[in-house]
């Protein structure tokens, strides 16, 4: 059942920046836009509680209930920067916002850098709250658990060999086609 709630849950995230973003370009309606974005975390604390409530039920753990502390983790280090991101890309295609820059050399790198400090953030929440469920959960359930976070480990020092490279190579700026 956890596993539907997390899937419910991310899909209602998505749902709702869109709606907020939509609502904010398309019928100008900036206090409902308002809602929807600030109602983000609201799904946030939503999959807490149906985390909770699934384990102090007696609920065989998971991978699932591991993933909805990975996911809470990615919302609160990502979520506000997504958005941004989506807002700066909508604004441009459907308003009169400016186009994006993509950012080369030492921009992109520094980019890069932020971005993985943000990974290590998300890294750190969900690290806590995996070990936050160990304290309330069988002893021998924690095992499910373990393997989640040894991944996470490998993705978070792959992520790091890959941001940091860009500082020994730099990303350059494509060149022109001239005819």
């Amino acid at each position: 059942m956890i596993g539907f709630l997390i899937i419910i849950c991310e899909i209602a995230f998505w749902i709702f920046v869109l709606l907020g973003l939509f609502c904010r370009y398309m019928w100008k309606k900036k206090k409902l836009s308002a809602a929807f974005l600030l109602a983000t975390p609201i799904i946030d604390l939503l999959l807490i509680a149906f985390t909770i409530i699934d384990i102090n039920k007696g609920s065989e753990i998971t991978v699932f209930h591991g993933l909805a502390a990975v996911y809470i983790g990615v919302t609160i280090a990502f979520g506000h920067s997504m958005i941004k991101w989506m807002d700066a890309h909508f604004s441009f295609r459907f308003a009169v916002g400016e186009k994006p820059v993509k950012k080369y050399g030492r921009a992109h790198a520094i980019q890069e850098m932020v971005g993985w400090l943000r990974h290590l953030a998300a890294f750190a929440i969900g690290a806590c709250l995996l070990y936050l469920m160990t304290l309330f959960i069988p002893k021998e359930d924690i095992k499910t658990l373990l393997p989640l976070i040894q991944v996470w480990t490998i993705v978070l020092g792959i992520d790091f060999l890959i941001s940091f490279s860009y500082c020994l190579w730099p990303k350059k700026k494509p060149s022109s086609v001239t005819k």
